[in-house]
This record gives C-alpha cells, structure tokens and sequence, in this order.
C-alpha cells in the first residue's frame, strides 16, 4: 500500500474516533468506532512501514481508558 494511503487511512480512523467520541447515541458511537479501528488494523497489518506502524500504536497507547470517563 503507498504511504500516502496509508496517513489518508488513519486521518480517517483518527476523524471516525473523534466523531464516535462526541456523539451521544451509542450505538452510532460504537459502529464509528468500529470502523476506525478496522481502518487502523488494515493500516497495521497490511503494510510494511514499520515507522509508521510504531507511531499510530503509540497513539493508541496514549488514548485514555473507557473507564477513566464513567
């Protein structure tokens, strides 16, 4: 996959994660969520840069717990 796919990917999870966060109906929240994990999983395993790769999964460390916010 090129490069420029793969940040478009991620703008795009990074864009369905925030929206699914903001949003007060639950299940439109979780299906948002859904799919942006789906588009970052085919960001991690479809492609071999590794530089990549190593940035979005600290930024998926960085995210804060679901439970911090009940």
């Amino acid at each position: 996959m090129p490069w420029w796919l793969d940040l478009l990917l991620l703008a795009v999870a990074a864009a369905l994660w925030c929206s699914g966060s903001a949003n007060a109906d639950d299940v439109w929240s979780l299906f948002q969520k859904l799919i942006a994990a789906v588009a970052l999983a085919v960001v991690l395993l479809g492609g071999r840069q590794i530089p990549l790769e190593l940035a979005a999964l600290g930024l998926a460390l960085w995210l804060p717990s679901a439970r911090r916010f009940q």
